[in-house]
């Protein structure tokens, strides 16, 4: 170089997108009018979206990270199966979409060995991924942590640090931290402005929010910040031909805003960022990271 200095280019990174793989009624915005007990009523939409969402990855040739319901896992095992040998990371999202803030921890052990056991008997091998339903281990629930250990899990993605009627955790860590000896904290991505933690995730924010914002907000935690961002969505979110529900104006309008445009966000999301799963680009640094810190600490 002309100026005899050296220069370090950094590589782009990878953030991770998971799916969250359930139907349009087993959201908790449709829980009033589609109870648990009414599930096998309702014509399913499930299959056709996560195929949909297969096909779309593999055209940009994206691995993604799957949480399965295990209630969708055991009827729709194929599904699993096809996650599987497109060479995407399988994780679990509880059996039956309870919030973990309405279980107790012998209900939350049950709900959730359920589930594990059903996935991990499809693809043949351990899963170490969760995510609640709802982003519901709140500090108030702290306890489901320990469960997850014991369950053998290696991190959980069950942090959304936003304000929310369902999950307030805004004060919480933006970035990976332990939570157990083994265990994990992947939270959801947030941008830092002005002390407020911006919703930049995807879901529903993708959903109603200008992509703009959602962009830059990914490229300044990407950037500033040095981290791998953890977005997500669910297979009901670009399927604007789901049935329309009673549910109340606040749940209707939580579901089905913006749905028309949310595969096109998508593949925006596609086409500005390198995607992956969360346990390459999100899980095995944050160890690394910690351990890092354990060698700086020990010196």
């Amino acid at each position: 170089m002309a100026s005899g200095l050296l220069t370090t280019t950094l590589m782009p990174l990878t953030n991770a997108l998971s799916i969250d793989v359930e139907d349009y009624f087993h959201t908790e915005a449709m829980s009033a009018v589609a109870p648990r007990s009414r599930w096998g009523e309702f014509t399913s939409h499930v299959e056709t979206n996560t195929c949909s969402l297969f096909e779309l990855l593999a055209k940009y040739d994206v691995k993604a990270t799957f949480f399965f319901l295990g209630w969708v896992a055991e009827r729709y095992p194929q599904l699993v199966r096809q996650a599987c040998v497109s060479g995407h990371e399988v994780g679990c999202h509880s059996y039956w979409h309870r919030r973990v803030s309405a279980l107790s921890p012998e209900e939350f052990r049950e709900d959730t060995y359920r589930a594990k056991s059903v996935i991990e008997s499809l693809v043949g091998n351990a899963i170490y991924g969760y995510r609640a339903p709802s982003f519901s281990i709140t500090s108030s629930v702290t306890w489901a942590y320990r469960i997850l250990e014991e369950l053998g899990f290696r991190y959980d993605s069950s942090l959304n640090p936003v304000h929310h009627p369902l999950y307030g955790n805004h004060s919480a860590p933006r970035h990976p931290f332990p939570v157990g000896d083994e265990l994990q904290e992947l939270p959801i991505a947030t941008w830092r402005i002005l002390g407020q933690n911006v919703p930049v995730g995807g879901g529903a924010y993708l959903r109603i929010l200008p992509y703009g914002l959602m962009k830059a907000g990914i490229k300044s935690i990407n950037a500033a910040e040095q981290r791998a961002a953890v977005l997500y969505l669910h297979p009901w979110e670009i399927d604007d031909r789901q049935p329309r529900l009673a549910a109340s104006w606040t749940s209707r309008m939580r579901q089905y805003t913006g749905l028309s445009t949310m595969k096109q966000k998508l593949q925006h999301l596609l086409q500005h960022f390198k995607l992956g799963t969360i346990y390459e680009n999100v899980y095995l640094p944050s160890i690394k990271e910690m351990g890092n810190v354990v060698s700086l600490v020990a010196n």
